[in-house]
């Protein structure tokens, strides 16, 4: 067999040629790429103090048992340093195993969980339904429904909270409808039952339209010869929803679905403006979580702080197992 050598550099031709180092790849790709890298450096600038920065130090403090009273402060003229210490992983212990551990968060996390599954339940539900509606096209004053129903998620949130807060108050409108009607007035800002019942009913209000308009562009989205070839084909129109409205909204229902489980697990505006520090047992494990850190004295940075990666590290978990369950049912529905 003949092989072919360059004169020039003594090399046998087909020969690939050697890797170059990290460092000149890195120079190779700024040079072939800067201009993406600086459009992007705001972005990654911006993350790196509000997201980044503050994860990597809540990290940290859930190795210690920092509080109010041993970090660094500044009372007057007078500096005090900070004297808290490294203990690591006694806060997680202490959290999830701790002798209070089912009052602090076992019994919070519980109802975080019923919380997230009623809430996204009702917004799936009713959001689906309404959108339903408002996609029929001999729906008359569609665009005013659709005005009236969006508004709600247009109102800002603690303006919507205050409002039910006033509603729901023992001399509120809602009571005083039912005193009017001869009916029992429930204490919704006192009574545990009632006030994870105005939780879940205020924050199904505040959360609707957004599943209702994404719902609605996944209905328009569905090709209307499928609908004309299952009436032609005799599909009531029960089977019609099941067999293509369903399948038709599979993609945009598992990620409205995704986001409202995350955005109910963590949604700190409804329960904290509705109930403040006044209803410890119709707190969720975010609100829970701010009490320790600003809501008592002495406050508890480094509890707090484990609470907050305890949460991250459960929705990453959830999400993870939420995306390789739709993957599969995916490749089921493919075969």
């Amino acid at each position: 067999m003949t092989v072919a050598i360059d004169r020039a550099t003594g090399k046998r031709r087909g020969d690939s040629a050697p890797r170059p180092g990290l460092g000149r790849r890195l120079r190779h790709g700024y040079q072939k790429h800067w201009y993406a890298y600086v459009m992007i450096a705001p972005v990654v600038v911006v993350l790196g103090v509000l997201v980044i920065y503050p994860l990597i130090y809540g990290l940290w403090l859930t190795l210690t048992d920092a509080n109010s009273l041993n970090t660094a402060r500044t009372i007057g003229v007078n500096h005090i340093d900070a004297t808290y210490k490294f203990i690591g992983l006694d806060n997680y212990k202490d959290i999830l195993f701790g002798p209070t551990s089912y009052d602090r968060f076992w019994s919070h996390f519980l109802w975080t969980i019923v919380w997230t599954a009623l809430c996204v339940t009702l917004h799936y539900t009713l959001g689906l339904g309404l959108a339903l509606m408002l996609n029929q096209q001999n729906l008359r004053g569609r665009t005013l429904y659709r005005l009236i129903l969006i508004l709600p998620w247009a109102v800002p949130t603690f303006v919507t909270v205050f409002g039910w807060r006033f509603m729901l108050a023992d001399g509120g409108i809602i009571n005083s409808a039912l005193d009017f009607l001869h009916l029992p007035a429930p204490l919704w800002l006192e009574d545990t039952f009632w006030q994870r019942f105005a939780a879940i009913m205020v924050n199904t209000w505040c959360g609707v339209p957004f599943m209702m308009v994404s719902l609605l562009g996944g209905l328009q989205s569905i090709d209307s010869t499928l609908y004309e070839a299952a009436e032609m084909d005799g599909a009531s129109a029960w089977q019609q929803f099941r067999h293509v409205t369903l399948p038709g909204l599979r993609s945009v229902s598992s990620t409205v679905v995704l986001l409202g489980i995350i955005w109910t697990f963590n949604q700190f505006a409804v329960i904290f403006l509705l109930f403040g520090n006044t209803a410890p047992d119709a707190q969720i494990l975010v609100t829970w979580a701010y009490y320790l850190g600003f809501g008592q004295q002495p406050r508890d940075f480094a509890q707090s702080a484990a609470y907050g990666i305890l949460l991250l590290a459960i929705l990453i978990v959830f999400t993870s197992f939420y995306r390789r369950w739709l993957n599969r049912n995916e490749q089921q529905l493919a075969i």
